[in-house]
């Protein structure tokens, strides 16, 4: 949830000002100006539309991201700089539902070429089964935020997790999470830059074909690696991973609904440590950027083991990985460690 850049961040903070910089220069092109060199202005959302953006780019794009490292994405307060950075942005690529604020800001910013990642993918909603939601839960319903739906309980629960996942009403955002579903929203992107930049569409193309290349590549190995384990059942503090589950035929247990710190009531604790018997699960999964107090108040009670499953909403010198596939890639040996991949 914390965005740190394919390069260095103090780069990064010297990239935005220069960027709004040359904004005023050039602040009525649609597409950059093969010409005089300038590079197309893209403001991504968060790191996975970020990721996007700056591998299928590349040396044709100046990427800056509205999440800086050490802000989850759905707690996002745009400041006026930034609300007019995205209005002097030549392409903004985002994902509608997973930050409201930014929502509002690119409806109102008038850009032509704005992108939702959502829209090139589909969606689903991910119940019980596989986002581990127990609707019966107490406490559970209180945290029920129908993100994109209501921005009152958005900023409500701010502290949580605020995604939707799988609720009745909303569709699990987490596309990026399934390399598969990431590879399509990637195809879009590739074709929206071309028609934004055709000078540089032969290079987007490229680009973007060697990136599908090698998100095919990872969920290869995704498939192979959890092919054969001792379960199919993980238990996590972050119900964000449904997609990826349910790509893979595994089964995401929850532990408190929709926050990711959230204490877990008791009737909870006891059905993990039953579910966490009957299915042998071992391990309780936590992410990077959020505190590990539930999974290790869970794996005492239960006698399970702690390990890390990042949500990848962000990049922090926390993170097991340097990019989203290097991540992705650790994500894949933490499953199969506690899966009990032969």
């Amino acid at each position: 949830m914390n965005v740190r850049r394919l390069i260095p961040t103090t780069a990064v903070a010297g990239a935005v000002v220069l960027g709004l910089t040359a904004l005023s220069a050039c602040s009525t092109s649609d597409a950059a100006d093969g010409g005089n060199g300038d590079k197309l202005k893209v403001t991504a959302s968060f790191y996975p539309m970020q990721f996007l953006a700056e591998r299928i780019g590349g040396e044709h794009v100046a990427v800056t991201s509205l999440t800086k490292p050490g802000v989850e994405p759905h707690d996002l307060e745009l400041t006026p700089r930034q609300i007019g950075s995205i209005s002097e942005s030549d392409y903004v690529l985002y994902l509608k539902g997973i930050q409201p604020a930014v929502d509002d800001a690119i409806q109102q910013s008038g850009v032509k070429n704005t992108v939702d990642a959502a829209t090139l993918t589909t969606l689903e909603n991910h119940g019980a089964e596989v986002s581990g939601h127990d609707h019966g839960h107490e406490g559970e319903e209180e945290h029920a935020d129908e993100h994109g739906h209501e921005e009152e309980a958005h900023e409500e629960h701010s502290e949580g997790d605020g995604h939707n996942h799988g609720e009745e009403g909303g569709a699990d955002p987490h596309i990026w999470l399934d390399p598969v579903k990431y590879a399509e929203v990637a195809k879009g992107v590739g074709k929206s830059l071309e028609k934004a930049d055709p000078d540089h569409a032969a290079d987007y193309k490229k680009n973007t074909e060697a990136l599908v290349g090698e998100l095919n590549k990872l969920n290869t190995a995704y498939e192979t690696g959890l092919k054969n384990t001792a379960t199919k059942t993980f238990i996590t503090t972050h119900s964000a991973f449904g997609y990826l589950a349910e790509r893979y035929g595994l089964t995401q247990q929850g532990i408190a609904g929709i926050d990711p710190e959230a204490e877990p009531t008791p009737a909870r604790i006891q059905e993990i440590h039953t579910i966490a018997e009957k299915e042998k699960a071992t391990t309780v999964f936590f992410e990077t950027l959020a505190s590990d107090r539930t999974a290790k108040t869970l794996a005492k009670d239960t006698g399970l083991k702690t390990g890390v499953l990042d949500p990848l909403e962000g990049i922090t010198e926390k993170s097991q990985g340097a990019d989203y596939i290097e991540v992705m890639e650790s994500n894949l040996t933490a499953l199969q460690k506690a899966l009990g991949a032969k």
